[in-house]
């Protein structure tokens, strides 16, 4: 049986002597380290992935693998990083949605989600959930859109254009109520005024949600999956709440620079389905609340067509800007 980082190896194949010799054809090419950009900083949920996989991807490709943050202007630095690097192998870039949700919060992007791109893997899909503070009279998502259409109520997100931000946007929408964002720098703040009752409620990632919920600081209303979620069997999904509109969810996924050689692309695919598909990788994702979800590149980048139509619609109706 093929585990760990053999399993990787094996995947990758063993004769290949990196990403830049792949792109050449195997002769001539120089050897050096790979870059694994991640456009957003240490400890962050695209971080902690990148550090994951970087030694597994590092034995498979024979080559130094280095995790590079490049942080800035809501991932939109670093992520140009990546579409301007040659299509060598040399350069992968670990990105979230919020890529494909910046275009329409910017007026200009340095970078197009489809063009500029060589989508690789979805590598993980996080569940989000609806949760208020415990003064909110409001048990379900039902119930709480009736109370925002009767008052004013602030939600608190970790940033503007965030996956949490549209996710509550677009609730919004779906109920057709008002309600005021109230925009933090990062999840920390905006987590500590929601349960001091300072803001309502707030779209949270599950697994956060969950150790909240049970001590009782915060409610979990509904889920923005469109099952409901083995952890928490006992939140509904926006759809039971008449809401079937409202799906959102918080995913990751590997990138090359469009142009990217077929022959590394299959490879890489190939071997990231099988490190995802090990125990070894899959508890530790599932302990930072991320589902393991692999695939083709075709499905990736369907995902990111796709998506990236819908948040435009949202943002526009929305009439959200980052500027």
């Amino acid at each position: 049986m093929i585990t760990g980082r053999r399993a990787l190896g094996f995947a990758l194949g063993m004769p290949l002597a990196g990403a830049a010799a792949l792109a050449a054809g195997g002769a001539g090419a120089q050897d050096g380290p790979v870059t694994l950009l991640v456009p957003y900083t240490p400890g962050t949920g695209q971080d902690i992935l990148a550090r994951l996989l970087a030694p597994y991807l590092q034995q498979g490709l024979g080559q130094a693998v280095v995790v590079d943050n490049r942080p800035g202007a809501s991932g939109n630095i670093g992520t140009q990083a990546a579409a301007r690097a040659a299509p060598d192998g040399r350069t992968l870039l670990l990105q979230a949605n919020t890529f494909v949700m910046n275009p329409s919060l910017f007026r200009q992007v340095p970078y197009d989600p489809v063009g500029s791109f060589a989508p690789v893997i979805r590598l993980t899909r996080g569940d989000l959930v609806l949760a208020v503070n415990p003064d909110v009279p409001a048990e379900d998502a039902r119930a709480f859109a009736a109370l925002a259409a009767r008052q004013p109520l602030d939600y608190a997100s970790p940033g503007l254009g965030t996956p949490q931000h549209l996710g509550m946007a677009l609730f919004g929408l779906e109920a057709r109520v008002a309600l005021n964002h109230v925009p933090y720098k990062g999840s920390a703040p905006a987590i500590q005024d929601l349960i001091g009752r300072r803001v309502a409620a707030m779209v949270l990632p599950l697994h956060t949600a969950l150790p909240l919920a049970g001590a009782g600081q915060v409610r979990l209303l509904a889920v923005g999956s469109p099952a409901r979620v083995a952890a928490a069997p006992s939140v509904p999904t926006m759809a039971e709440a008449g809401f079937p509109g409202v799906q959102v969810d918080l995913w990751y996924g590997l990138l090359g620079p469009a142009g990217l050689p077929a022959p590394l692309l299959a490879r890489l695919n190939a071997a990231l389905n099988a490190w995802l598909a090990l125990p070894g990788t899959q508890e530790p994702l599932r302990a930072q609340g991320m589902q393991p979800v692999g695939g083709t590149p075709e499905a990736f980048a369907a995902v990111i067509a796709a998506d990236l139509a819908r948040w435009a619609g949202v943002i526009r109706a929305a009439g959200i800007t980052a500027e």
